[in-house]
């Protein structure tokens, strides 16, 4: 039991197998080391223990949300959602805003334990402290929006006021392996495979009905105080200011523009550095300005809907008309992001924005990951063009925006060879194919949109990210591209392994509160002490809230170190090394290197060729005890003096 102020002490136990669900309180010694959100989740997670199926019934599925979640706190509408990943075989969080985080807390709870599997699906229905069951058979195979549409029907409450659902469509339930979970506002747990794991549990959709108790701080003083001055560099920054321009008028796609000049937005399966670069190879009418934040403003954007107290407002829903196979299509889709656009356009050899809007709703209406899918796509076209795919019933031409967006609702029913290929992500096709030099993918997840041999911070976080290649794990272009908290040169590789791993610490405090990590544009680490402090009611320094950063990431490291992974797997594509494909333009000649930064990475985390020294978990005060699967030792590493 915790009395730490932001938490509700109260989290339900739901045994899918057997249909029972209990109720138990935070364990206090957990929340003050793991914080909450993400921490809290991991420790759950590990505590099943590392060898488990990801897709067996043994697997844990939580939802959690932090002590800072659906508070006055600035951006505070985050929910994650952890799990061991079926795509990388990582443990893995993967978070979502919109409201469902603040209603979790507002119902009553601190976070939902899912175990074992249902016989038939089902749905859970969160309201007033209490968990209960429904049949789901009914809504079996529905995408996302109708499930919400139904649902929003049979519960008493309206979807969208005081309600949320957040549902698997037939990606999850056919266990593609890069399957999400999608809110009523188009908000995914996107990487991952969260929604694979759902889909294995027969567990369809979770409809939480929110009461009105929104946490008070134990320190109202300590936390008013923390909460003005973070609110003050919010609306101080260039990046975060309302209305003022960066993510408040156009959205995460802000950032296309700025790689594109930069030459570090990989193109056509990463073979370029823009698309600049592509178009003077090849001649092709492809320009990443199309499809940029300022484009879609001007074009196409009809709404710009928000999250739980947030005021930036970086959401950009778009409506479009598209021709597709002779018949008129109307689009209306929220959230046109720098992610999902690089992926399913510039990196498929593309830049048609309207298509690339229908291909976005289409993924958040089948529940895949809009940046696996479109690298997916990206990586089946390489292999077409080279050959790779012969033996299959379809290839896949670059830029065949027509057959993408089919091939999207194909790939969630696994229907046709290629698109059953596809939904086992890029390590399985890569070794069904001998395809791995096709592959952008670190430990089976795909990278986002930052070339890493333009932002060498970005490939060290790659490597290391425990969930796989990831922007959210580290976000150095913060520092690389925006100068926040401070700049540096994106080309050089001398100083990245500690950059990253102080934002890794950050981003887990942040992820944990739980807490939109926008607000790192402008804020940093006395915000976070002053509002975590205020309202748990604890003294914590700078330091100390650090370290708990670190604990969180350090407790990941060594869950997937158990599971089989060591140094060997903080690694990149083969042509963003020294041997790859050279860069262009700005990037000219540039590699990663990779090797360099992995070594003063590893020694500013005080791990031995990526695995954690038991050295380290005592350091950390990391307790592996009796019920969490492992024991102490476990973790492979001689001590130091030996």
């Amino acid at each position: 039991m915790t009395d730490l102020g932001g938490f509700r002490d109260h989290v339900a136990h739901v045994d899918l197998t057997d249909g029972d669900v209990s109720y138990a309180g935070v364990d206090d010694e957990d929340a003050r080391k793991y914080i909450g959100a993400r921490g809290l989740g991991v420790k759950y997670v590990f505590d099943a223990g590392p060898d488990v199926d990801p897709m067996g019934p043994e697997n844990r599925l939580c939802f959690m949300n932090g002590p800072l979640t659906g508070t006055q706190t600035v951006m505070s509408g985050r929910i994650a959602v952890t799990t061991k990943s079926p795509l990388t075989g990582t443990v893995t969080d993967s978070h979502h805003g919109g409201w469902s985080g603040a209603r979790l807390k507002w119902a009553g709870f601190d976070g939902l334990v899912f175990d074992g599997a249902s016989d038939h699906p089902v749905y859970a229905v969160v309201e007033d402290g209490e968990v209960e069951l429904r049949d789901a058979r009914h809504i079996a195979g529905y995408g996302v929006h109708d499930t919400i549409d139904t649902l929003d029907d049979e519960v008493d409450g309206t979807v969208g006021r005081n309600v949320s659902v957040m549902a698997i469509g037939p990606a999850g339930e056919n266990g593609v392996k890069y399957a999400c979970i999608v809110n009523e506002d188009d908000r995914a747990s996107g990487r991952g495979g969260t929604g694979a794991v759902m889909g294995s549990k027969n567990l369809k959709a979770v409809v939480v009905k929110s009461g009105t108790r929104m946490p008070k701080p134990a320190e109202p003083e300590t936390f008013q105080e923390g909460y003005q001055q973070a609110m003050q560099v919010i609306q101080e920054s260039d990046v975060t200011a309302p209305n003022e321009g960066g993510l408040s008028l156009y959205g995460t796609n802000v950032l296309m523009n700025a790689t594109e000049e930069m030459d570090g937005l990989p193109t056509k399966n990463a073979k370029y550095t823009s698309t600049a670069a592509m178009h003077d190879a090849e001649g092709d009418d492809i320009d990443a300005e199309r499809v940029s934040g300022e484009n879609v403003r001007e074009n196409i954007l009809v709404d710009e809907p928000t999250c739980h107290s947030c005021p930036v407002a970086c959401k950009k829903e778009v409506e479009v008309d598209v021709l597709h196979k002779g018949e008129e299509m109307n689009v209306r889709t929220e959230s046109y992001e720098y992610e999902s656009a690089f992926a399913l356009g510039p990196n498929s050899g593309h830049t048609e924005r309207d298509e690339i809007a229908v291909m976005i709703q289409r993924c958040n209406d089948m529940g895949v990951d809009t940046i696996e899918m479109g690298n997916m796509m990206a990586m089946a076209m390489e292999m077409s063009e080279e050959g790779k795919l012969d033996g299959l019933d379809e290839q896949l031409d670059w830029g065949d925006t027509e057959r993408m967006i089919d091939l999207i609702e194909d790939v969630a029913n696994r229907d046709g060879e290629l698109a059953d290929a596809l939904a086992e992500g890029a390590n399985g096709i890569a070794e069904r194919f001998d395809a791995h030099d096709n592959s952008l993918a670190v430990k089976g997840q795909t990278i986002p949109a930052y070339d890493p041999r333009c932002m060498k911070g970005m490939g060290i976080a790659y490597a290391t990210s425990n969930r796989g290649a990831c922007h959210l794990r580290a976000y150095t272009p913060s520092a690389e591209i925006l100068g926040l908290p401070q700049k540096v040169d994106p080309y050089e590789y001398e100083g990245k392994g500690e950059l990253t791993a102080t934002f890794q610490d950050m981003h887990a405090i942040s992820d944990s509160f739980d807490i939109c990590k926008f607000n790192a544009f402008a804020e940093g680490i006395e915000e976070y002490v002053m509002q975590y402090n205020g309202m748990t009611g604890r003294d914590v320094s700078e330091d100390e809230l650090l370290e708990a950063g670190e604990r969180v990431y350090t407790l990941e490291r060594y869950y997937n170190n158990l599971a089989g992974f060591d140094g060997s797997d903080d690694s990149l594509p083969d042509r963003f090394l020294a041997d790859g494909i050279p860069g262009q333009g700005a990037s000219e000649g540039e590699y990663c290197e990779l090797p360099e930064m992995k070594e003063e990475y590893y020694e500013v985390r005080g791990w031995v060729d990526g695995v954690v020294p038991d050295e380290k978990l005592d350091e950390l005060d990391i307790d592996i005890g009796p019920g969490t699967g492992v024991s102490s030792g476990d973790s492979g590493v001689a001590p130091a003096d030996d």
